[in-house]
Formats: structure tokens, sequence, C-alpha cells
């Protein structure tokens, strides 16, 4: 806990979501300290959700009305119903804090795009806070305390991401495509993604943009530029696909850095590094994966060795982080923490 305050309400909208239904977890997990939690969802409305020590809670129909009744509201919803209702319900009465899950406002100058254990000075005095993407996240915990020591000049990322980047909808079109094709050698046309994801990879995330890169592989540069406050002069680029795995993101990371950088330092250094667990003894199969990482707050890097392009000036790794957790949920409640 950042403080021993505690506020009167916090409410969280897109309840019953992928992401709104871990923020609720985090909450009782954290011991958040607040009097009273609040679950709004229209297609959810009346569902009584179990909530820990706030009890059972029955999720209401959301208003700004109501969401401004709290003093911090989670959004786990869609870009547009936050470019809609946010501006609404920031400030009001109970100066109510908004904590945004989506993409609506983390490129704007004015809202702070915030990862707690990076830049948490930039919550002070804001009523509208931005959460991160899922993959800019889970690479910033590992690349931050890196650029702190030997200063970032390149960063080269392909991702491998789970379905459940696209929510409860992808990881059921997924184990139902899996099921199906146990039962009858097929796989059903897909609703949620492009292809079908069972047995597939797809380098297709969110809509491509006139450079080529989709927005997915562009949020990585734009956000870690942002979040990082990194010069002009750092050159990022990304590769982001869709795997057929349930939960946490995969990323294999290439750094150049201004400092000679060596992996064994390296490795020893990420030890003590906020929020990452090392994994790193590939002699004996431990390195970085999903399944590991599913459930776990930290962030999990192995395979770190020098880079064969860069030489005595660049690494390469493998990290793996559960997208709901660090990507979305957990960081979101971290950031209500620092709010205390």
């Amino acid at each position: 806990m950042s403080s021993t305050k505690s506020v009167e309400s916090v409410g969280v909208v897109g309840a019953t979501g992928a992401v709104g239904m871990e923020m609720i977890k985090v909450m009782i997990k954290l011991d958040f300290p607040a009097e009273k939690l609040r679950l709004f969802g229209n297609r959810s409305a009346g569902t009584i959700v179990p909530a820990g020590k706030f009890g059972d809670i029955e999720v209401e129909p959301f208003s700004v009305a109501a969401a401004q009744e709290c003093n911090i509201v989670l959004l786990a919803v869609s870009g547009s119903f936050a470019k809609q209702n946010a501006p609404l319900i920031q400030g009001g009465p109970k100066n109510t804090v908004i904590i945004d899950n989506s993409s609506a406002f983390r490129y704007n100058d004015d809202i702070p795009l915030v990862i707690p254990e990076i830049n948490s000075e930039k919550v002070t005095g804001a009523t509208l806070i931005a959460n991160p993407n899922c993959t800019t996240a889970i690479a910033a915990m590992v690349l931050w305390p890196l650029h702190q020591k030997y200063k970032l000049r390149k960063i080269i990322m392909s991702t491998y991401q789970a379905a459940s980047g696209a929510g409860i909808e992808g990881m059921k079109e997924l184990e139902d495509g899996v099921a199906e094709y146990v039962k009858t050698k097929t796989v059903p046309d897909p609703s949620v993604f492009q292809h079908p994801l069972p047995f597939n990879v797809i380098p297709h995330i969110d809509a491509f943009q006139d450079n080529g890169y989709t927005k997915e592989e562009m949020k990585v540069s734009w956000e870690m530029t942002k979040i990082c406050s990194l010069g002009k002069d750092v050159k990022i680029s990304c590769t982001a696909v869709r795997v057929p795995t349930l939960r946490a993101h995969s990323e294999a990371i290439v750094i150049e850095t201004e400092e000679r950088i060596d992996p064994a330092e390296c490795r020893e250094y990420l030890r003590s590094a906020e929020g990452v667990t090392v994994v790193d003894d590939p002699a004996n199969g431990l390195y970085p994966l999903p399944a590991k990482a599913s459930g776990d707050d930290n962030v999990h890097v192995g395979r770190i060795r020098s880079s064969l392009i860069f030489g005595e000036h660049g690494i390469e790794f493998f990290v793996s982080g559960d997208q709901l957790l660090r990507g979305a949920a957990l960081n979101a409640v971290l950031i209500a923490q620092k709010l205390l």
C-alpha cells in the first residue's frame, strides 16, 4: 500500500468483463482501502458478484450520476464508451478520478499514461488517468530498469499475445474452437479474430496503419516513449502476433544500449527490479512461459543473452506477463493506490 488512507467508494464500470472481474479480484487481494465497492454494467445489471470483504454486490446499470458518487472509478470498457462518458464522470461533487483501461486517452498530451513503478508522480492532481496497453505494460516493467542503468537506443520486439487480449469472447472462441476440432477435426469460422486461432498464429492485432504496422504495434512505440520519457532518438519497432494460448502475453525483445551491457550483470540487476521475476536457467529448462506467468503479478524475464547484432551494446531476452493483471487490472488498481 502506498498509504493508510481510505476512500468512501470505488466503482468498476464493465465489472463482469474479463478485465473488470480481475480488477475486483485484485482489490480483494490487495485489501484495497475502500468502504464500499460499486459495480456497473448494463448487460449484466442485476447479477450478484461475490467480492470478498466487500460482500456480495449486485451489478448496477451504469449512469454518470451513479458513477460520480464514487471517489475513484475504474473503466474496463471500450474506447468509444470511455470517450463519451469519462469526461462527464470526472470531477463532480466528489472530485471523482477516472482510471481508464481503454486506448481512448493514452495519447492526449494533457492526460497522464501511468505505470506506477515508473512514473507514479504523474497521478498528482489528475482526474483522468490512462492505463497503458497490455503489451506495453509487460515490456516496460523490464525495459524501464534497463533504460535507467544502460540507456536504451533501439527496441525491437515480437509479441506472442494470448486470446485473453480480446477479452472473455476471445478466450471462449479459442476454447470452443479447440473443443470442436477434437470432436469433428474442423475449426469453426471465427467471429472475434480475423482467422481461426486454434492451431494457428495471426500476425494481425488491431487495424493496419498507413506505414504497414498495426495500431497494436504502434501503441508500443507511442506508449513506451510517453511513459518512459524517451527521446525521439530512441527507436522502437514491434510485430504483434496473436497465438493460441488462453492467458498471458509473451515478447521476444532485442535492445541496443548506449552503455555496454553484460548479460550476467544484467541478470543480477533485474533480480532487484520491482515487479520482475528472473527465470533464466535454460540448462534446466527454466525460462519464461505464459502458463507459469498466468496469475502472477510479476513479469517473468529470461533467455538473457548478448545480441549477435549489437554485441557489447545489446542484449536479447524473453518475457511473459499476465495480460489481465500486469497488462490491465493490476496496473489500474496500483494507480488507484497511488491516489490515496
